[in-house]
């Protein structure tokens, strides 16, 4: 006959060796896809429409030539991480095994193109007149029939999706990505060449996000691929661009654009 002592320490083991079996088959399928991985692959990363609310149609009807955007990444958030490109594609990012090291290396298309077509898109989301050129800042500034020049850098463009920090607890088991995105912008009223308006948008995302809404918990991941993950932190930086009322403002007030 088991004391009442006993009964309670047998229960324990019991759930102890349950939550171990738990982790061991988690683990097993962290490894599984780890070796699944192809050691390269080439990513879309698009501009989400209409994802970030609250801006939409607020700017006046103003014409925006949008110029390509230079990539100017110092990839020192990379931890250090090989970002040279592959057969033109530039590096975006990797996926890390539970052990820290390199499985696989993301890239995507070129990335001024990228940018140029999303901001394009989020221009005309805020009511304006958005047209992408692939002139310099001196050739677009003597066009007469535009309102304002856009012209950007990236700053930063990354995705990193790893595996839970903590293996041994099994809340934190499976895989987590984060991506980080950073624009300088500078606004320009031709034929000035003093900037009208600068200023940084950036935005991280991380996937699974804190609190998706979807009441499964917080290690439930939305998106498949990491170039999904980087789109939306692409998207949210884009679009913050426009989502600020300092620039709306000024250029609501700006009633007298050059033609």
């Amino acid at each position: 006959m088991q004391s009442r002592e006993t009964a309670p320490r047998l229960l324990m083991s019991a759930l102890a060796a349950v939550a171990a079996a738990i982790i061991a088959a988690c683990a097993t399928t962290v490894q599984q896809e780890t070796a699944n991985e192809p050691p390269t692959s080439v990513e879309t990363l698009s501009y989400y429409s209409f994802q970030v609310k609250g801006y939409q149609n607020s700017y006046p009807r103003r014409r925006v030539l949008v110029l390509m955007p230079l990539d100017s990444r110092d990839f020192k958030d990379v931890a250090g991480q090989t970002h040279e490109p592959a057969n033109g594609n530039p590096a975006v990012g990797v996926i890390l095994a539970p052990s820290g090291g390199v499985i696989q290396r993301i890239y995507s298309s070129p990335l001024g193109p990228v940018v140029q077509s999303a901001l394009v898109r989020s221009g005309d989301e805020a009511g304006m007149l958005a047209t992408a050129s692939n002139d310099t800042l001196e050739a677009a500034l003597k066009e007469t029939n535009e309102d304002y020049v856009l012209a950007s850098r990236i700053t930063r463009c990354w995705v990193n999706k790893h595996s839970a920090p903590d293996a041994g607890s099994s809340s934190n088991l499976g895989w987590f990505t984060t991506a980080d995105v950073a624009l300088d912008l500078t606004i320009y009223k031709p034929p000035f060449n003093v900037p009208f308006w600068q200023g940084e948008s950036a935005a991280t995302y991380n996937d699974p996000p804190a609190d998706n809404g979807s009441g499964l918990g917080d290690d439930v991941s939305i998106y498949d691929l990491p170039g999904e993950v980087l789109s939306v932190a692409l998207t949210r930086s884009v679009a913050g661009g426009f989502k600020r009322g300092a620039l709306q403002s000024l250029i609501v007030q700006d009633s007298m654009p050059p033609r």
